[in-house]
């Protein structure tokens, strides 16, 4: 062996061992180890370069870091709610279902996330009415605007948005907005110069800060949070842009689903927002308190409530909080699972649960998109939708443009919607927020919601999949290997 070939060999050595050494720093399943693995082993230097952006962990305790008085004013507010509670005629969530008082008390006590009763909701499944009610929220607001989004882009509605916070700033309404950089390209300091101008106050979350020397490019802001005067609470799969309104040549019709909370859940929106906030400002005097006027009881008359619970999520945690809710849904059904997500990309442990539930004789249908946003996580994607489809679940296709809803509703009792896809970046790498609604009636819509849905849908075949070409089937098998990494 020449001299040349002992030095690439010891560099494949060393680089090995190093590859070796990175990967098991910090606890990770066995996909992810192995995809990390074959990155850095097969792509030297190139390799460590990517994990060095993408591969690297999130401090939660240092990311969130709480004052006392922090704490003690968020168990006062969740106190204010289960207070509140008592005054609202609602099924007990036990008798609603059994498996809802498992999941109240899971929450609780992973997420410390309370169950709020007095609540109204309305959802929208299109974009022009439900920034066109939004709109409303924002103008009438008298005291308070908070926003958060991933994507917030600078086009005709991300303008009309914009120009809406402006207007509310000038007439002294407290306006705060977060924002992902990389979900949000053209959003500069431009952009936001006549909202802060005007009083408002804008930061990027936490994970773009300090970029070269944190590297976090892997970790997304991906939740959708709006609270108006602390008592009205957005939250949903749309992001800001045309193309949520369905004004996209490529997607044509854009298909998801937002909810408007009115009462004691939007208290929950706010906490977030102001975890978020304070974790993300770089100057510590631009740190948010937990004030009485950021959590405003509902001033209207709500008689009849709806028993929820919304959870945030991230990988600032090291349990997966929102997946594991929904491996608990599924595994409770006892007659119907349906989901909708726009990508299909699941981990071992739901998958399990998916099979558990179709082997039990439960009805499990999963409805995705027909087109692809993102190449890889489509063809992964397809993927999973031909292995389960083959184990005895129904896959529907959205064909009457892009699908982007991300619900499951159970049995006609239990249901979930919010900003958590289902793969392995929205349980491990995004952070999230969903709502679990322990509630009939708005399971029965969900369910009613998916019916009309599978009437734009093509229902997987196997002579579908039987005519799938081999390149096609190759970009498939390529593309799951990497899904822990997308």
């Amino acid at each position: 062996m020449g001299i040349i070939e002992q030095i690439i060999f010891l560099i494949f050595i060393v680089n090995a061992v190093g590859a070796i050494i990175t990967v098991f720093r910090k606890p990770r399943n066995i996909t992810t180890i192995w995809a990390w693995l074959l990155t850095l082993i097969f792509l030297p230097v190139i390799g460590f370069l990517i994990y060095a952006f993408c591969g690297r962990g999130i401090d939660g305790e240092t990311m969130y870091r709480f004052e006392q008085e922090d704490e003690t004013r968020v168990k006062e507010i969740n106190g204010m709610i289960q207070e509140d509670n008592r005054h609202v005629d609602y099924n007990e969530p036990d008798q609603l279902y059994p498996a809802a008082t498992a999941l109240v008390k899971y929450f609780k006590n992973l997420d410390e996330s309370p169950l709020a009763i007095r609540n109204e909701l309305e959802f929208f499944l299109d974009g022009t009415e439900k920034f066109e009610r939004l709109f409303v929220d924002l103008r009438e607001a008298q005291s308070t605007i908070h926003v958060e989004y991933y994507a917030f882009f600078n086009d005709r509605i991300g303008n009309r948005f914009m120009r809406i916070l402006e207007e509310k700033a000038a007439q002294g309404v407290e306006v705060r907005m977060i924002y992902d950089p990389w979900g949000s390209p053209k959003t500069n300091k431009k952009f936001f110069e006549t909202l802060i101008k005007n009083g408002g106050k804008v930061t990027p979350f936490i994970t773009s800060k300090n970029i070269l020397a944190k590297t976090r490019l892997n970790y997304h802001l991906h939740r959708k949070i709006v609270v108006v005067d602390g008592q009205i609470g957005w939250t949903g799969g749309f992001n800001v842009g045309d193309q949520y309104l369905g004004e996209s040549e490529r997607f044509g019709r854009w298909r998801d689903t937002h909810g408007r909370i009115e009462g004691t859940a939007s208290f929950t929106l706010q906490e977030i927002f102001i975890r978020d906030w304070n974790a993300s400002v770089a100057d510590k005097t631009e740190r948010m308190g937990y004030l009485p006027e950021y959590f405003v009881l509902p001033q209207k008359q709500i008689d009849k409530g709806v028993p929820m619970q919304i959870v945030a999520d991230g990988p600032d945690s090291s349990e997966q909080i929102i997946k594991d809710g929904f491996v608990r849904l599924i595994l409770a059904a006892e007659k119907s699972v349906w989901i909708q997500s726009p990508y299909l990309v699941p981990d071992e442990t739901m998958i399990s649960a998916i099979l558990i539930a179709v082997r039990s004789g439960i009805d499990v249908r999963i409805m995705i998109p027909n087109m692809p946003d993102h190449p890889f996580i489509y063809r992964a994607t397809q993927y999973y939708a031909n292995y389960l489809h083959q184990r005895g679940v129904k896959i529907y296709h959205y064909a009457d443009g892009f699908l982007h809803s991300k619900t499951i509703v159970v049995d006609d009792e239990l249901a979930t919607f919010g900003s958590t896809n289902q793969d392995i970046r929205s349980y491990e790498l995004n952070f999230e927020v969903s709502s679990f609604i322990y509630d009939p009636e708005v399971a029965r819509l969900f369910r009613k919601i998916f019916e009309d849905d599978m009437k734009e849908c093509i229902l997987l075949t196997d002579e579908m999949i039987a005519n799938q070409s081999h390149w096609l089937n190759f970009k498939q098998r390529f593309s799951r290997l990497l899904s822990p990494v997308l």
